[in-house]
């Protein structure tokens, strides 16, 4: 495991992103955060790497209740913030989140499989194997707030929809970032030979260099571009396109959205504004915000307003550090 507290560890400079995540949690006038770099091996022995963050001091890394009295309290607790990226990118493209929450929360972000410092197995590259990731991620921890973002996302309402799963009660708030929720009418498909697994198959270095670059509408750092497209092309052809669960139809995401009755926040771009309207309607205490001006990656555009949103989103419910929520929300609660 490296950790890192205030700089890189010595000797770790093949971490980029965790040492970046160190820097972030120390900038000026901000209180000093952990951030180490760990391993966990799933249930079919694939290695998957966590980023994994809390304030200095305060244990960072994953723990399970051992006695009823320690149950209580975890219910209780502040939640682990837990991320899942979307297809191809890395646990560090969180590191605006992981820098800034961890000095007040702890907090988690998982590289899939086959995806950033994870393990590139020869199998398991499909919605119900990736959701099995995401709950043994979950697993690792008392009690999460799960924010997932696109691909991630139908992930984690995969693993959710398991309603008889005991991993899944630990996730005590949902953050949807920018995907599908089978709300509404499916945008027209592409005239055949054209859609991106298309392109994907024709010219898949030119492709994924052109998705990286479209999920900003801000401007990145040439470097950091270029190693998302070289971390995405690392995964194999075949396994990046089984990766999107096309045979899932529509209705099953919805029903997975409504069938969470827990807080739900769902943070969109302008393609998603139309889902977010209807599931607003038809899902009563679902939050939805709008980032007009940003790209995709939304929480990499806008990471200052993201933040800011996700830690009101926690503490109207009920889920700040202190395990309260605003005098105004408890007295609308108490009505």
């Amino acid at each position: 495991m490296a950790v890192l507290c205030g700089a890189a560890a010595p000797g770790r400079a093949e971490e980029p992103g965790a040492a970046a995540l160190a820097a972030a949690a120390t900038a000026t006038g901000t209180p000093r955060a952990l951030i180490t770099s760990t391993f966990f091996l799933t249930s079919d022995g694939v290695r998957l790497h966590v980023l994994e963050g809390g304030p200095a001091g305060a244990a960072a890394g994953a723990e399970s209740p051992t006695s009823a009295g320690t149950a209580v309290a975890a219910a209780h607790a502040a939640p682990v913030i837990a991320f899942v990226p979307g297809w191809s990118m890395p646990a560090r493209i969180w590191q605006a989140q992981l820098g800034a929450l961890a000095t007040r929360y702890r907090v988690a972000a998982l590289d899939p499989r086959g995806q950033g410092e994870s393990e590139r197995p020869a199998q398991g590259y499909t919605i119900e194997r990736r959701a099995e990731d995401v709950g043994e991620f979950v697993a690792r921890y008392p009690r999460v707030a799960l924010v997932a973002w696109s691909l991630g996302a139908l992930e984690a309402l995969r693993f959710i929809s398991r309603s008889a799963s005991v991993r899944a009660t630990r996730i005590a708030a949902l953050v949807i970032v920018d995907s599908s929720v089978g709300e509404g009418h499916a945008q027209a498909a592409p005239p055949p030979g054209t859609g991106f697994l298309d392109e994907l198959k024709r010219d898949r270095s030119a492709t994924v260099e052109s998705f990286v670059r479209a999920i900003f509408r801000r401007p990145q750092a040439e470097a950091e571009l270029l190693a998302l497209r070289d971390g995405a092309l690392r995964m194999p052809l075949e396994a990046s396109l089984s990766l999107f669960p096309s045979a899932v139809p529509r209705s099953f995401w919805r029903r997975a959205v409504h069938g969470f009755h827990r807080p739900l926040l769902y943070v969109v771009t302008p393609q998603f504004v139309a889902q977010a309207a209807a599931l607003g309607r038809s899902r009563p205490g679902t939050r939805t915000e709008l980032f007009r001006e940003a790209g995709h990656a939304l929480f990499v555009d806008e990471p200052e307003r993201f933040n800011a949103l996700l830690l009101r989103f926690l503490h109207d419910n009920g889920m700040g550090v202190d395990g309260t929520a605003p005098e105004a929300e408890r007295r609308r609660r108490g009505r």
